[in-house]
């Protein structure tokens, strides 16, 4: 719930450690992954994505994902978020935190659309929810779960996706123990008045349940669409610097690029509107800095270049 009507209170997650960096080419050593993740807790996220337990073959990125979590610290307060596509990632997530360096929370993904899960997923809707059932009942219990509902507006490959899959979909996820749910704009072509609509059905058919925005910004509309989602009631957003991210290499959206929200810009905003992040706008902008350093390439925030 939001704090005060003068003052309301945001959480960002950023994303840039994982989906950040999924399709970058540029492989970056568990040392410089996990100095850049504690850096991005000590500007004051308390939720961070961190890494993915994605098999080293499909996403080289995060073939050292054991090492980052046990190179990373803990702070109170903070929760580190490890993505999980199948049962076996699952126990890896269980494996690390008997080890006493497992993640807080772990996410399980499903897609909105039969043409995306089966090209993004390499599974039916119908075998991704068994997949997704089967994590969700190892991982009950020791983590928090956090569900992801993929192209929720629109679909590259089917079309626009009815308001009431998403809906049915959310039940199914909450059903299953999962009460923080991700919505995904997936390919960025979402507008606030879609937004406002959904999120409206979302909250009042599941009131228990925490929903994050989780837009992109392929059509420059990231910020307006999260702010859309904030302003109708949600609190938990997931941005990632410099706007990086977006859909892993060889699935062909048709419109380019797919990066996330940008979270230096959208900081920057709410901080001008008066609500709270927790936040420190400096250290944040270093972290943009920093972003840019280690992929060796200017990246998308408008507010980095006005500071600069």
């Amino acid at each position: 719930m939001r704090a005060t009507a003068e003052a309301p209170e945001v959480v960002l997650c950023e994303c840039f450690a994982r989906d950040g960096l999924q399709h970058e080419g540029t492989i970056l050593p568990a040392e410089a992954k996990a100095r850049m993740i504690s850096a991005i807790a000590e500007a004051g996220f308390r939720r961070i994505e961190i890494t993915s337990f994605s098999h080293p073959a499909q996403v080289p990125q995060f073939a050292d994902a054991e090492e980052v979590l046990k190179r990373v610290p803990r702070r109170p307060g903070v929760r580190f978020k490890a993505t999980c596509p199948n049962p076996r990632a699952v126990q890896r997530a269980l494996a690390a935190k008997e080890g006493g360096y497992g993640p807080e929370e772990i996410s399980l993904l499903v897609s909105a659309s039969e043409g995306h899960s089966r090209r993004n997923l390499k599974r039916s809707r119908d075998e991704q929810w068994r997949n997704v059932a089967e994590m969700a009942a190892l991982a009950r219990g020791a983590f928090v779960l956090v569900g992801t509902v993929s192209v929720a507006f629109d679909c590259p490959f089917d079309g626009r996706v009815e308001e009431a899959t998403v809906e049915a979909d959310c039940r199914r996820f909450a059903e299953l123990g999962v009460e923080h749910i991700a919505i995904g704009d997936t390919i960025g072509s979402a507008t606030p008045p879609r937004v406002r609509s959904l999120v409206a059905r979302l909250s009042a058919a599941l009131p228990g349940v925490t929903f994050i925005a989780h837009f992109h910004d392929s059509r420059g509309t990231g910020i307006a669409n999260t702010l859309a989602a904030l302003e109708a009631g949600w609190t938990h957003a997931d941005t990632a610097l410099g706007g990086t991210g977006g859909h892993p290499a060889g699935i062909a959206y048709g419109e380019g690029f797919t990066g996330n929200t940008c979270t230096e810009d959208l900081a920057t905003l709410l901080a001008a509107m008066g609500w709270r992040t927790g936040l420190d706008l400096t250290r944040l902008r270093a972290l943009g800095r920093e972003a840019e350093r280690l992929l060796g390439r200017d990246l998308y925030s408008k507010s980095l270049r006005m500071a600069a």
